[in-house]
């Protein structure tokens, strides 16, 4: 992933919740509209818990390298940090909301959304628990086939993947990539 992709990631996909790098903390500063400084609304709050929930779902090697990105985007001039602001926040919504699953996923979201994007709540864990599990390698067979799968497949593609023990994803991929 390229830095300037992380640093769009780490500024406005999870700055809001704080996220620092350690051990020293180092502030992210934002423009705060004047609404943001009142008592948040119950949707602000829900939407806030959402991202506090994904954030700890996250490996801590994800967590390392968000920390890493804002300590980097922390140290550049004020002028580059809106910049990168303003460019994240100009993109699809989706697109900035598949940042939210880290660095890894967050890269591949777009190719991967087709099979991942609008999944039933009750595949939600078990879907992010297998993307994290699959080696960079297998992701990249994995974005092949979501890219290739038309939209009436997509379902059965996404449940016959997430049934499959993690022993048997490689065959599985590797048989779906060369169809």
């Amino acid at each position: 992933m390229s830095k300037p992709t992380l640093l769009l990631f780490c500024a406005c996909a999870l700055a809001p919740l704080g996220v620092t790098a350690a051990p020293a903390p180092v502030a992210l500063p934002q423009a705060v509209p004047a609404a943001a400084t009142a008592t948040p609304d119950p949707a602000q709050l829900r939407a806030l818990h959402s991202r506090q929930a994904q954030w700890q779902a996250l490996p801590e090697a994800e967590r390392a390298r968000v920390r890493e990105a804002a300590r980097r985007l922390a140290a550049l001039p004020p002028d580059q940090q809106q910049t990168i602001r303003a460019t994240f926040a100009a993109q699809d919504t989706r697109f900035r909301e598949g940042w939210r699953l880290g660095p890894t996923l967050g890269a591949q979201f777009p190719k991967l959304e087709g099979l991942f994007g609008y999944l039933p709540i009750e595949q939600r864990d078990a879907a992010l628990a297998a993307l994290r599990q699959l080696s960079p390698e297998q992701l990249a067979q994995l974005t092949l086939i979501a890219q290739r799968t038309p939209p009436q497949e997509r379902d059965k593609v996404r449940a016959d993947f997430l049934a499959l023990p993690a022993g048997g994803r490689d065959r599985w991929l590797h048989e779906n990539v060369v169809r």
